[in-house]
């Protein structure tokens, strides 16, 4: 089941992986792309969105982790990444761009999203206990307007995208941003998150504690 006792003993600020801990798409990325790019008259089948989405979030991946400061990210390559993404899935459509805007601004929108009673659960636990709570997250700057519209991330006081930060997690320094940010240690700091590398590991490297969500809501 993991952790007894949830925030753990000592953490003093408790930082909340937003997209699959907190809220997720609604409706899903594979709907979104297949109702969008039929409004621009290009259909892939859903099936083959949902294979060609995953082949290039895992190519972007790759080339973040290949640079020559791996995961160093900046408002202009969170942009590009999701062009790229879009171009693949649409397999370089000549409307790829008006799609990709398209999109863009869809999933900027606060109703693009709905909250998941997991992550809720463990963010209402934390802030009962006294925590602060914070938003740790490889989202671009439109996180920053939807955590102010959406409950619950309109609970947290502090709110770190990976653009602004300029590093997308598992980097080290993504990490250590945040602890500068925060004026925090990190043996004060947990990261509760759906991801086992991106979250969980890559906090635990960095010193802090490391917590995964589960459906249930217990850490």
């Amino acid at each position: 089941k993991g952790l007894e006792i949830f925030p753990p003993p000592g953490v003093r600020i408790v930082c909340f992986d937003v997209v699959g801990t907190m809220v997720e798409p609604w409706p899903s990325v594979a709907d979104a792309y297949v109702m969008v790019g039929h409004k621009f008259h290009v259909e892939p089948a859903r099936d083959e969105i949902v294979r060609r989405f995953a082949e290039a979030w895992s190519k972007q991946e790759s080339i973040d982790a290949a640079g020559s400061c791996p995961f160093a990210t900046s408002q202009v390559r969170e942009r590009e990444r999701w062009r790229c993404i879009v171009d693949d899935v649409f397999d370089h459509a000549p409307q790829s761009g008006l799609i990709f805007e398209n999109l863009w601004k869809h999933f900027g929108s606060p109703s693009s999203w709905r909250s998941l009673p997991h992550g809720e659960a463990l963010m209402e636990k934390a802030i009962l206990k006294g925590c602060g709570i914070a938003l740790a997250s490889n989202f671009d700057e439109r996180l920053i307007t939807i955590a102010q519209a959406l409950s619950p991330l309109n609970k947290a006081s502090h709110v770190f995208a990976s653009s602004e930060l300029g590093w997308r997690k598992p980097a080290i320094e993504f990490f250590r941003a945040v602890e500068q940010r925060l004026n925090a240690r990190p043996d004060e700091l947990a990261m509760v998150g759906d991801d086992d590398r991106l979250d969980i590991a890559a906090a635990v490297r960095a010193g802090w504690r490391g917590i995964p969500v589960t459906s249930t809501g217990d850490p």
